[in-house]
């Protein structure tokens, strides 16, 4: 290798160098960023889970029949009668 060749191979790595040097940071940052909003995205889906877990555990238990609870008629009938059984003797 002659003197020319040798310069233009020193000048080629420290451009290079300077490249790397100018970009580092960019790309650090970038990396740092994804990392954090790695965290972010758990840390909302930790509180999500936590949040329906209280709410399911506040729930009421869930009635058997959602039809109201009005006494039929024979049950109606059958308590009249014992009130009135209750009252006369």
């Amino acid at each position: 290798m002659n003197t020319d060749q040798i310069q233009a191979l020193i000048g080629l790595l420290a451009t290079f160098g300077l490249l790397v040097l100018m970009a580092l940071p960019s790309a650090l940052g970038v990396v740092r960023d994804k990392r954090i909003d790695r965290q972010i995205r758990r840390a909302r889906r930790e509180h999500q889970d936590q949040e329906s877990y209280e709410a399911l555990k506040r729930q009421e238990p869930q009635k058997s029949s959602s039809r109201s609870t009005v006494p039929s008629t024979a049950t109606w009938y059958a308590d009249g009668r014992r009130s009135k059984k209750l009252v006369s003797s």
